[in-house]
Formats: C-alpha cells, sequence, structure tokens
C-alpha cells in the first residue's frame, strides 16, 4: 500500500521525530510511505489531487487534526490521524478551528491516536460521538548519544566560558524556538540564581522554527548573565549533551507528550517541568521529574535536586522503569501496523 503521511517537517522539531519513527515502523512491514509537509500545503483540493494522482496513493495519515487533518477532508482515500498536543492544548480554544478538527475526526473514519489517556478524554468531551475511533498510544522512545562527546567545545559554542566545566551544574532546556515552549519563561529567576551561584547555568538549544520569537529570544539570552543560547544539534549529539546535563528543563506552555522528557529519562537525566497537562501525563512529582508551577518554584526544585544525591537517584530509577515499561518502541510499532491494516 501506498501511503501519504502530512506532518509539520520542520528540522529537529518533536512533529518531525514523531513522523520519521511512525514512518520507520509502517515501511517495516512493507507498505510505502511518502512524508508530505505541511509547511507546503496550500489547499486540501491540492492534496485531494495529488492523492489521485498516478500512481496514486491507496490511503493517508495526518499529524495534527488541524494542521494536517485539514488538507483531507477533500480526500477520497480512507485515513488516519494523530492529535497533536496544540489540538487539545490551543487549537480547541478557537470555534472556526474547533469546528475544522471536528469534521476531520468525522472524516477519518478509520482511527485517531492519542498519546495519552488525558488527551483522549479531552478529545471526547468536545467529539464525544467520535471517541470509539480515538486509540491511545504513547510515544515509542529510543535514545542513542554520540561516543566522546566534546563537552568542553559545546560549552565553549555557546559563550559560557569556565576554567573547570566540571564545577559546573548545567540545566538543558530542549525545544524550539517558538511561543509555545515559552523558552523565555525561566530566564529571569534562572539570571538572578546565576549571580548568587554562577556554577549554575542554563542552555537553551533547539531549532530556530520562528524568526521573529528567534530574534526575542536571543535579545534578551545576551543580557541575563548565565543563560546561553545553543545552535540545534543532530540528535545523538544532543542526547549527548542532555546526558552531560544536571537536568532537562521544559517551560512550555503546552505539550502533547515531550519526546525530550521522555528521551532524558531515557537517558538517566532527571527532568524539571512546568506543570501543564501534556507534563503532568507522563511525570509524577517526585517520583519520575520534578513539576514547578512558577519560576520561583522552579528554582527551589532544582536547588533540592543539587543537595540531595538520594533524590536524583530515586528520579532517573523510577523514570527510566516508567519510560521502559510504557513508551516501548517495539509496542508502539505493533500498534500503527496494526493500525495501517484498517486503511485498507
Amino acid at each position: 500500500m501506498k501511503l501519504l503521511f502530512l506532518a509539520c517537517l520542520s528540522k529537529n522539531t518533536g512533529n518531525c521525530t514523531t513522523a520519521e519513527r511512525i514512518r520507520e515502523h509502517i515501511e517495516s512491514v512493507g507498505h510505502t510511505c511518502v512524508l508530505q509537509d505541511t509547511a507546503d500545503l496550500k489547499s486540501s483540493e491540492k492534496v485531494a489531487h495529488l492523492i489521485a494522482e498516478e500512481p496514486f496513493f491507496q490511503a493517508a495519515l495526518a499529524i495534527h487534526l488541524y494542521k494536517g487533518g485539514r488538507f483531507l477532508l477533500d480526500c477520497q482515500a480512507p485515513f488516519g490521524v494523530v492529535f497533536g498536543g496544540t489540538d487539545i492544548n490551543e487549537d480547541v480554544k478557537d470555534e472556526t478551528k474547533r469546528a475544522v478538527m471536528g469534521k476531520v475526526l468525522k472524516k477519518a473514519s478509520r482511527f485517531a491516536v492519542a498519546f495519552t489517556e488525558k488527551l483522549k478524554e479531552e478529545a471526547e468531551t468536545y467529539w464525544p460521538s467520535q471517541g470509539i475511533k480515538i486509540c491511545v498510544q504513547p510515544q515509542g522512545i529510543e535514545t542513542k548519544a554520540t561516543e566522546n562527546f566534546n563537552w568542553d567545545g559545546f560549552l565553549r559554542s555557546t559563550g559560557v566560558n569556565c576554567e573547570n566545566v566540571e564545577d559546573l551544574h548545567v540545566f538543558l532546556l530542549v525545544c524550539g524556538l517558538r511561543r509555545v515552549k515559552d523558552p523565555l519563561y525561566l530566564v529571569d529567576v534562572f539570571s538572578e540564581w546565576h549571580q548568587e551561584d554562577p556554577s549554575v547555568i542554563l542552555i537553551i538549544i533547539g531549532p530556530e522554527i520562528d524568526p521573529l520569537f528567534t530574534e526575542e529570544v536571543e535579545v534578551n539570552v545576551k543580557r541575563a548573565k548565565g543563560v546561553f543560547l545553543a545552535a540545534e544539534r543532530r540528535q545523538q549529539d544532543l542526547h549527548a549533551a542532555m546526558r552531560r546535563s544536571v537536568a532537562v528543563v521544559n517551560s512550555s506552555v503546552s505539550e502533547g507528550m515531550s519526546a525530550a522528557i521522555l528521551e532524558a529519562m531515557d537517558l538517566e537525566v532527571p527532568v524539571v517541568a512546568r506543570n501543564i497537562p501534556g507534563n503532568a501525563a507522563v511525570i509524577k512529582h517526585e517520583e519520575t521529574g520534578l513539576l514547578f508551577s512558577n519560576p520561583q518554584e522552579f528554582v527551589d526544585l532544582s536547588r533540592k535536586l543539587l543537595a540531595e544525591p538520594s533524590l536524583r537517584e530515586r528520579l532517573v530509577s523510577k523514570a527510566k522503569k516508567y519510560v521502559k515499561e510504557h513508551h516501548c518502541k517495539a509496542k508502539e510499532k505493533d500498534t500503527y501496523r496494526r493500525l495501517i491494516e484498517q486503511l485498507h
């Protein structure tokens, strides 16, 4: 079967990583899966024409009901959809977008995938008649860190100047530079903490998705002592940098299921994350990670993490176990294999 897969493919983003992984699952069982960046699409009519072309696509799949699924509304081929975090956390607040998403979900006659039970339950509050087609499949996680990663060189490339980098406590905030990820949320309070304790630094790392917002981030980081901005890295280097960090930080306003959080758990790195529904769905506070509700609470919890080695040990041990049990890549592969068969 030849399948058209619509997704936001901005380089090194969570959506791109998820799309590539799902495509790998689909192709591993003999299907052909063609990824199409939604940023390049203009209308549902053009997508319908694309699907009908020779050699034609027999089915389609989209990540995000609004960003991707709306382009399938004129599609005559069967299709499925995968909920994104912004679908439920952001787009449903817009009446027009919510109406479009409802049409997509209704037309996706085969299946819809939610990453968490919470996401499924929230979707059912908006579209109760469609709940039967929504299945829950958490993201599958696999990590691989670069061997012999040049940690000193990485720190110097961000502007960190320290004679002995082993004395530093590096907090790594992994995110694409766009407003929903809110990378500036902790900048001021972290800078104040750094001035009290110069050993703590915050590095923000990720792709430049929103050019205007990236400029805003650069200006704010430049003036903030102890806060640095790193250029995006290939995934293996990012995983190596995560592994050398004291903690991986998430300050997003909205998340579906953060791959960076799950990757940190798999790499046995503590996670300190903003207490939002998407993060709370995978983090149990003080068991598999730490959840903060405001910037000062982030500092308080981070101080506690540095002061209590036993807390760190407990967090990474339980988080590793959680990821192994609930985010198995092989199980994810089996789920998508079964779902794609429904598109025949």
